[in-house]
């Protein structure tokens, strides 16, 4: 099946009982067993272990990234958390991309170094970088491409031969672009890790993230830490995300274009000293995001003219973009990743990686874009 009826149908099936066309939400904690000899018959227990509409979900998410199996999660985070978890031991070591969500960063430094895992923020984006990286305690390479929020590329393919020929995983997060736009898996890579908050839900309603395995192992792996550390996403949230899903494919083409539209605006705005959109011929990895993906999202940033203060007042005078934290949904936003979504990440390692103070991300949603470029036009204006 094509990608569009796969994320309207797959894991899905008329509710059996009611014939609803949508999955019910199964909004119980534990469920009736036949008899003590028949207990799990139905394949369900207790909803910290499964059930049937995350169920549903996951087997969605699976097909669309055309994984073996993939495990539902509370939030992106949580997901990621996850992958750690099944994977790392005490003295194990990690390579990770130097552009990565704040989150994550927090995660790897403040939380999994107490117990005994090292991490090596690389330039993933450099394939001799990577393999430099790497030592004999080496169990997971983690890259995010395109990165938050910087959009820097990594071959996905180039780090998923690199990682085979150590023996280890290779995970990549695909928030950015979901797998309508790239498929991981399908470039040599081992688990994919989304935040479904973003693209799958689409309409600012829930949080929660996924992780999809390649392998049997893997995904065995990454359930039972769903199960053992209570992880497992929401049946209300799971439902929404089964509806958001439907329309996937079509939100990103529009929202590509659109960020497209506006990339190109603010490129010639002479108040704007610099423009990053993968779409643009002036991006430094154009070629890369041309060859790996089908298309370049909705994600970009720019600096304005005057620094970090200009670009807060700009920021301050708009009336269509909203000024949150969030990306990926019908609502395009606006962001300042220093004081907001990477603020826990240190100034010195912020700016290494080119997180400047006058970094404004924007996600380009649904709006017409006409509405979204003169809004956009009337700020930069004011300055």
């Amino acid at each position: 099946m094509g990608f569009r009826t796969d994320q309207i149908h797959a894991g899905v099936s008329p509710d059996p009982a009611s014939g609803a066309i949508l999955t019910p939400i199964h909004q119980s904690t534990t469920f009736v067993q036949p008899s003590v000899d028949d207990y799990m018959a139905t394949g369900y227990s207790y909803s910290r272990s499964a059930n049937p509409t995350v169920t549903a979900l996951q087997a969605r998410i699976a097909k669309l990234e055309r994984g073996f199996a993939s495990a539902a999660f509370g939030t992106g985070m949580a997901a990621t958390n996850a992958v750690f978890m099944a994977l790392l031991n005490a003295g194990d070591h990690v390579v990770v991309s130097d552009v990565a969500y704040g989150g994550t960063y927090r995660l790897a430094t403040k939380v999994f170094t107490r117990f005994g895992v090292d991490f090596t923020f690389a330039d993933t984006s450099d394939l001799d970088a990577v393999r430099a990286a790497a030592n004999e305690r080496t169990r997971l390479v983690f890259t995010e491409t395109p990165a938050n929020p910087t959009l820097k590329y990594t071959d996905i393919a180039g780090v998923s031969e690199i990682a085979t020929s150590l023996g280890i995983p290779h995970a990549v997060d695909n928030t950015f672009l979901t797998p309508y736009f790239q498929r991981p898996l399908e470039l040599g890579a081992d688990l994919v890790v989304h935040s479904t908050t973003k693209y799958f839900d689409g309409h600012n309603a829930t949080v929660g993230g996924a992780v999809v395995c390649r392998t049997e192992a893997l995904s065995e792996a990454v359930a039972f830490v769903q199960n053992a550390a209570g992880l497992i996403m929401s049946p209300m949230v799971a439902w929404l995300t089964l509806q958001g899903s439907k329309t996937l494919s079509e939100r990103m083409e529009r929202q590509s274009a659109s960020a497209m539209a506006v990339a190109e605006f603010l490129e010639d705005h002479p108040k704007v000293s610099s423009v990053t959109y993968p779409g643009l011929a002036s991006f430094p990895q154009h070629e890369l995001a041309t060859e790996q993906a089908s298309g370049y999202g909705a994600m970009g940033w720019f600096e304005v003219e005057g620094g970090v203060e200009a670009a807060k007042s700009l920021m301050g005078s708009l009336r269509v973009w909203t000024l949150a934290e969030n990306l990926g949904s019908v609502e395009s936003l606006i962001t300042h990743p220093v004081t907001m979504t990477h603020a826990d990440v240190e100034k010195p390692e912020r700016l290494r990686v080119g997180i400047t103070d006058g970094l404004v991300r924007i996600s380009v949603g649904l709006e017409d874009v006409e509405d979204l470029i003169e809004d956009l036009a009337r700020g930069l204006d004011r300055l």
